[in-house]
């Protein structure tokens, strides 16, 4: 399955102008949330390709928002790619292990982002 929708969530605008920008040019339609509300209520309306997850935000953090998509049998076959600033291998693990198909770290190399896109499908 080619991704074609992507739903980007993230609290920084400039991660999501700069994410939206990356995946635009390769076609992709893409929508965006700023935290774990937004992202239950995006999900609810159109079900995305992937979800590239942002781990630092307000509220629930990234982490366990990606448990909880998971979790729901309606959104759980969704692939989430962690896209953090958070580059520990610990991070990477436990993210990993709440469900994450792939972690990538901030700043962003759109070459590598899609390569880790292309791999999931």
């Amino acid at each position: 399955m080619a991704v074609q929708n992507v739903l980007i969530v993230d609290d920084s605008k400039t991660e999501l102008m700069f994410l939206s920008d990356v995946l635009h040019k390769q076609g992709m339609s893409v929508r965006t949330a700023e935290n774990a509300e937004d992202t239950m209520k995006c999900l609810t309306e159109e079900k995305p390709d992937l979800i590239l997850m942002d781990v630092v935000m307000p509220g629930q953090n990234g982490f366990q928002l990606t448990r909880s998509i998971n979790r729901n049998p309606l959104y759980a076959d969704i692939p989430i790619i962690m896209c953090t600033s958070k580059n520990l291998e610990t991070d990477r693990v436990w993210g990993m292990r709440q469900g994450a198909k792939d972690y990538i770290t901030k700043p962003v190399n759109p070459a590598e982002l899609l390569e880790k896109i292309r791999a999931l499908g």
